[in-house]
């Protein structure tokens, strides 16, 4: 039986913190009750990666987080307290770079390289696209921007910070323009043969090797080749035709959406989709991860961006095969509402997003939230509109391609063949803004009746203007297994993530708190304490060792940050009274509802990082300006809008008097939450710095250092609660909760899941086995306002059916009664987790 956490602490190693930094707080993060360190990525990654996403070299550490020294004195400061280290791996992608061999080994060899199998390229142009270009090819190369270099490993072009190989074969086009300034003795001869046979370059090797020598041996040909390569960069038509000689073609960056022909991780051009379908690969992408395991350093496997992958579920099969079954795993699997993860997957559950989303809604009241609509359009209308737009902007190329395919067997079939490639391109665009789920993975019964939705959902949304017997052929086809079937499913998860979480979360803002990966904002949850419920219990049947997780580096807000907002729900007539007031102080702006509902989160104290903010999430939203096409003019604008209010003097005092109340019922919140987390059936997951206050936004505003000494000199499981509650805003009282929470955690974590019903809307709670009782409040401002705790009286004659004698660890009180009144429960503390005494 291998290991399973007790509780996870996700780090974000970079140079900024590394091995040694991570050592150094292993003692406190025990302390804490913290039993396994959840690591983003550490092998080799791109120089200076602030997230190790961008991975160079499979078989090595990144140095930039330590020597394997360090690391291994990380293993054993873990190992002597008896800590583990779960491990962030990517097998969907790798960097485009110059600092990736394989990569290079690819745009110098091309079809030849040994490593082409390696990558999901199309080569059936013949050459390999690189949009990185800042500016078209004619006038970067006019402008005298890329240029030719040579040294040790042989010719290369310069573009800035990059740097691209010449094929071996290329080469004759320089050498041939100094070999006659070399003597015809000596190397002079050694350099006429390589210029004269083409079969040598056969072995690139041996030329760059051989050129290597002779440049250093012999002051005329060092000379000679300086002087071509200094003519060829003043050349622009020999530049190009020696460009022209490569594997590649460069190209401006603009046009990858159009063109591009080999799979990206989302639109990111420089990350390459790598091929672990193919068992070489497979192996070769997790050779070092492999070897930790057999060394038995790392105890856990998170697998990021499972549905990039071309079979996940044969990948993970591979996967558990290699580690024999000895392994804690999860997978990153956003899944929707009601969707489950696939029974096939040999895993231990998801890293959390869908428990996030259920506890999350604990927190939101529906009447409150109805009230919001505004003039909002459905959430599903403007997912429709964005998965379109982002189809259209970000992947055209790609679902050309698929348009391509899917038109090739249209052919065979004698009901589709008559239908024009356009024709068929456009059903196939619809079905793909229709998938509610990031992907199907098979043929399944669970995937034939996903595909039969979708197909609903595409002929009503397309009516007239798509033929209806399309979508017929394109039910066929997707219910059927093909090669087809599994690139669109490889492709729908990009197109929901860029579409939904990239997109439409930043064109819908009723209320922000639920436009959280994995979430569906449109959705009002008729009843979300039963909801909760029904989803601890199957996961307590299911999925008993999946993570539960509130805050991650992907997470738009963080959990305190949607604790506050949440409590908008709650006084909706309210806050649209103060919306109006402040518009009036402050003037209208194009979705200054983010704005204002961002500060609720994080308060007036922030200004440059709400900026920020506001700017990426403009930019996002795709609206007004993007990332293709920032719009300078709508952009200042924005951001003198933001630094306007923040200076505003009226303004800030009434939005203080506001916000002292929200953030009072925002710390009531988190502290709920954080007890539901780590009781809740699954593996309670930490985000880094979050057992502390955090209020956070996007990436990077979520990636700032973390103040371990802070933490480590704030955490006291034998403070006074009463102290701790009345100077709240400090946050240690949530470090407390957390504590003397994951110190029993470990002694229920099996137990069986039950419902509690406490009778009242205003409480959740339930029971873990026969020992363990937890219950926490909810919608407190329907039962109290600020500074006053919702605890004692406030809780009237409301009582559960849980008889017994109990101690709650987080005060030591002792309640004893058949029939135990939440006035005595939650008699001087907001929170109970209750043993059996």
């Amino acid at each position: 039986m291998f290991r399973v956490p007790v509780a996870t602490y996700r780090l974000q190693f970079n140079a900024q913190f590394t091995f040694a930094d991570a050592r150094r707080i292993v003692p406190y993060l025990h302390d804490l009750g913290i039993t396994d360190i959840y690591a983003s990525p550490i092998l080799r990654a791109r120089k200076g990666s602030a997230h190790g996403y961008d991975t160079v070299d499979a078989a090595q550490l990144n140095p930039e987080l330590g020597t394997e020294d360090d690391f291994m004195e990380l293993c054993g400061e873990l190992d002597r307290h008896d800590m583990g280290l779960v491990l962030d791996i990517v097998p969907n992608h790798m960097a485009a770079s110059h600092e990736n061999a394989w990569w290079m080994s690819v745009l110098e060899n091309g079809l030849q390289s040994r490593f082409v199998h390696y990558f999901d390229i199309d080569w059936r142009g013949d050459k390999l696209l690189l949009p990185i270009l800042g500016r078209p090819y004619g006038e970067t190369l006019e402008s005298h921007e890329i240029r030719l270099g040579f040294d040790a490993d042989g010719f290369f072009f310069t573009y800035y910070d990059k740097r691209l190989p010449l094929a071996p074969q290329s080469y004759l086009l320089i050498l041939r323009k100094c070999v006659d300034a070399v003597p015809s003795e000596g190397v002079g001869v050694e350099l006429r043969d390589l210029a004269q046979q083409d079969a040598v370059v056969a072995n690139s090797k041996f030329l760059k090797e051989t050129l290597s020598r002779i440049y250093e041996q012999s002051e005329e040909f060092r000379a000679a080749l300086d002087a071509a390569i200094a003519r060829i960069n003043e050349d622009v038509d020999a530049l190009d035709r020696l460009l022209d000689a490569q594997w590649y073609r460069v190209a401006y960056w603009r046009i990858a959406s159009e063109t591009i022909n080999y799979r990206r991780f989302f639109d990111i051009t420089d990350l390459v989709g790598v091929r672990v379908e193919n068992p070489e690969v497979f192996e070769a992408r997790n050779r070092r991860i492999l070897d930790l395991v057999d060394e038995q350093k790392v105890t856990g496997l998170r697998i990021d961006h499972i549905d990039g992958l071309h079979d996940p579920a044969g990948y993970l099969t591979r996967l558990q095969h290699r580690l024999g079954d000895r392994m804690y795993t999860v997978v990153e699997k956003i899944l929707g509402y009601d969707e489950t993860l696939p029974s096939s997957f040999p895993v231990a559950g998801t890293t959390g997003y869908d428990f996030l989303d259920t506890v999350n809604r604990v927190f939101v009241d529906p009447d409150g939230l109805a009230r919001l609509n505004g003039t909002l359009p459905p959430f599903g209308d403007v997912v429709y509109e964005k998965k379109k737009q982002v189809i259209d902007q970000l992947f055209s190329g790609e679902m050309r391609a698929l348009g391509t395919h899917l038109a090739a067997l249209a052919v065979a079939d004698r009901n589709a063949r008559d239908f024009a490639p356009s024709e068929l391109l456009a059903a196939l665009v619809e079905v793909t803004a229709c998938m509610p789920v990031y992907r199907t993975y098979d043929v399944s019964k669970c995937d034939r009746s996903i595909i039969e939705k979708t197909i609903g959902e595409a002929r009503h949304r397309a009516s007239s203007r798509v033929d209806a017997r399309l979508f017929d052929f394109l039910q066929r086809v997707l219910t059927s297994p093909s090669d087809f079937v599994m690139r669109w499913q490889q492709f729908t998860p990009r197109v929901m993530a860029k579409g939904v979480e990239d997109t439409a979360f930043y064109n819908y803002s009723r209320l922000l708190s639920l436009n959280e990966v994995g979430g569906d904002p449109g959705r009002i949850s008729t009843d979300p304490i039963a909801e909760f419920h029904a989803r601890n219990e199957r996961i307590a049947r299911d999925w008993p060792r999946t993570m539960n997780a509130t805050s991650t580096h992907d997470t738009k807000r963080s959990e305190d940050v949607r604790a506050r907002i949440n409590v908008v729900s709650e006084i909706a007539e309210e806050w649209q009274r103060e919306l109006r007031k402040w518009r009036r102080m402050n003037g209208s702006f194009d979705d200054d509802l983010l704005i204002y509902q961002s500060l609720i989160g994080i308060g007036l104290d922030a200004k440059e990082r709400v900026i920020a903010y506001a700017e990426k999430a403009a930019r996002e939203a795709k609206t007004h300006t993007s990332w293709l096409a920032p719009n300078g003019e709508y952009e200042s604008a924005l951001k003198d809008f933001v630094a306007r209010i923040h200076d505003h003097e009226p303004f800030r005092k009434a939005f203080a008097r506001f916000h002292r109340h929200i953030a009072f019922h925002g710390f009531l919140n988190s502290l709920a939450q954080v007890v539901l987390k780590i009781f809740s059936p699954g593996v309670p997951d930490f985000y880094q710095g979050t057992e502390l206050w955090d209020y956070s936004l996007v990436d990077p505003d979520n990636r700032r250092p973390v103040d371990y000494a802070l933490r480590a000199q704030s955490l006291e499981r034998n403070a006074i609660p009463a102290t701790l509650l009345r100077n709240w805003k400090e946050g240690r009282i949530k470090l407390f909760v957390t504590a003397r929470s994951l110190a029993i955690r470990a002694r229920h974590a099996d137990a069986p899941y039950r419902a509690v019903d406490t009778h009242t809307p205003n409480a959740i709670a339930f029971t873990r086995g026969d020992d363990l009782l937890v219950i926490v409040p909810r919608l407190t401002t329907q039962i109290t306002r600020a500074p006053h705790l919702p605890i004692g009286d406030v809780w009237r004659d409301h009582a559960i059916d849980a008889g017994g004698r109990w101690r709650n660890v987080l005060t030591d009180e002792v309640v004893a009664d058949d029939a135990l009144a939440l006035r005595n429960l939650l008699a001087s503390f907001p929170v109970g987790v209750f043993e059996k005494a």
